[in-house]
């Protein structure tokens, strides 16, 4: 993956082709979407979900395709249009730097906390089979991602994920159909699941009352309710339109036509390794408790049934099938895989959040003092900041990020990957999504003042609703809440003139 990271970074002479290329085709744009969206969430989350919630767990797979699709169909040729190379450039040209500004640093709050997730998911699998402190291997998960991207930008994002796109698929497909053929199909994984909940503590713990909640359990799409499951998918799909990196890929495109291409084929091949993680963890949870559910089946005087293992937690349930009944050398590719799949989803995270610290934090500062009089315009970003060449900025934007995301990890690393990964998505959804359509679609009818509150209540309003658990989904509160606070501003001055 190195190596194919400083090939691509050959034809790299430029910060406009570190952070979007041009020249990409089809597979190219969807090697960089996926190679970013399919991270770990997506293969050890998924199998991790469908260990407790059984076929549910593939809402998050569907939700980012659909996100993909959505950004492909409807949002390609706009940004393609829109003269800009960031996200945040699109707001500036509409509602100036202020809003810029703002959304910058809300949009990086955002994606940090994804890069933290990966940094975490990274430690996980490369503390399994190596023996090392938790912070080293942060170091190193560190030092990876920094690899995978630094030297060749968007085009290594793009030539990376081709690549992991062809492991993923070999592991996950093979993983899949391991599964069902020593399960013996769909009847055989109900009826081993049905077996490790004839335990009575294993049940309590899990709130499985009988046999008919625990077929909707694990047989139902919507297990954790319509509201929540769908919410969690609105969060994907919403989350990946205000991505910068997704958007980096739809701007590496040679035309808007391979762009599109690029993003209908990632939608259709990221479900399918959505569904074989879930069968895999439902398989898992057939055949292994966790130690918790262990200790209190031995407390409640219960032995494991015949054939029934023990892991450490739902987030082991991806590695430990591997290990445990994959053959060793596919188990092997599998687990590097994983690995692989884990860094090149960072990398793409990393790329996008420099591409906004050059590209929009700092030359907005740059225009405030004066160097840029246009602030609507989007002719800043080609310059040049005096000091240090804007790749050169980028690249370093790199190293830091990663730094303070080992910090960050070393802090957090209790904390549980799905929460961090869905707070992530929603937190840039609730700032970015509705100003960046009128900004695209329905341009003049907002003022810099309106849009600024209704990012900064947005994004409040959600992590309030998450601090508070209030149910279905903070989402829908963040939303809800910035489409508020527009339409006061609209109802207050119809003719779109700022208030005050």
């Amino acid at each position: 993956m190195v190596a194919v990271s400083i090939a691509s970074g050959r034809k790299v002479k430029d910060a406009k082709s570190f952070a979007t290329g041009g020249k990409s085709g089809a597979w190219m744009v969807c090697g960089a979407i996926l190679g970013t969206l399919v991270g770990g969430q997506s293969t050890i989350g998924t199998a991790q979900l469908a260990f407790s919630f059984g076929l549910s767990a593939w809402w998050f797979t569907i939700g980012a395709a659909l996100g993909s699709l959505l950004l492909g169909l409807v949002y390609a040729r706009s940004l393609r249009h829109s003269g800009c190379s960031t996200l945040m450039e699109v707001v500036r040209k509409e509602y100036g730097i202020r809003a810029e500004a703002v959304g910058s640093i809300l949009f990086l709050v955002g994606i940090f906390i994804s890069i933290t997730s990966q940094l975490l998911s990274s430690t996980a699998l490369i503390t399994s089979f190596v023996d090392m402190p938790t912070l080293v291997a942060l170091l190193v998960g560190g030092v990876l991602i920094a690899l995978l991207v630094i030297f060749g930008g968007i085009r290594s994002a793009g030539a990376s994920g081709i690549v992991k796109l062809v492991l993923l698929y070999v592991s996950s497909l093979s993983a899949g159909i391991i599964v069902w053929r020593i399960a013996g199909g769909w009847s055989g994984l109900q009826h081993s699941v049905g077996e490790v909940y004839a335990s009575s503590q294993v049940a309590k713990m899990n709130g499985i009352g009988d046999l008919e909640g625990l077929h909707h359990r694990y047989g139902s799409l919507m297990a954790r309710g319509p509201l929540k499951d769908i919410g969690g998918c609105l969060s994907l799909l919403l989350g990946v339109v205000c991505t910068q990196t997704y958007a980096q890929a739809i701007w590496s495109a040679r035309s808007t036509a391979a762009a599109r291409r690029g993003a209908v084929l990632c939608s259709a091949l990221i479900p399918i390794i959505g569904g074989a993680c879930t069968l895999v963890g439902i398989y898992m949870r057939g055949h292994y408790v966790t130690v918790a559910e262990a200790e209190a089946m031995r407390e409640a005087g219960e032995a494991l049934p015949d054939g029934v293992g023990v892991i450490a937690n739902s987030l082991q349930a991806f590695p430990a099938f591997i290990i445990a009944e994959m053959p060793a050398w596919l188990g092997g590719v599998a687990l590097g895989t994983l690995l692989v799949n884990v860094l090149g989803s960072g990398s793409g995270l990393v790329l996008g959040a420099s591409t906004i610290i050059a590209r929009d934090v700092l030359h907005c500062g740059a225009r405030n003092n004066g160097n840029d009089g246009n602030n609507n315009s989007c002719n800043g970003s080609g310059q040049r900041l005096r000091a240090l060449s804007e790749l050169a900025v980028m690249r370093l934007s790199i190293v830091v990020i990663l730094l303070l995301g080992v910090v960050a990890a070393h802090f957090m690393r209790e904390a549980f990957l799905n929460d961090l990964g869905f707070l992530s998505l929603g937190l840039r959804a609730a700032a970015l999504l509705l100003p960046l359509s009128f900004a695209l679609w329905l341009p003049g009818r907002f003022g810099t003042r309106a849009v600024i509150c209704s990012m900064l209540v947005g994004t409040l309003t959600m992590l309030l609703a998450g601090l508070l658990g209030l149910q279905p989904d903070p989402m829908y509160y963040g939303l809800a809440a910035s489409a508020g606070v527009l339409f006061f501003s609209k109802v207050a001055s119809p003719a779109g003139t700022e208030v005050g």
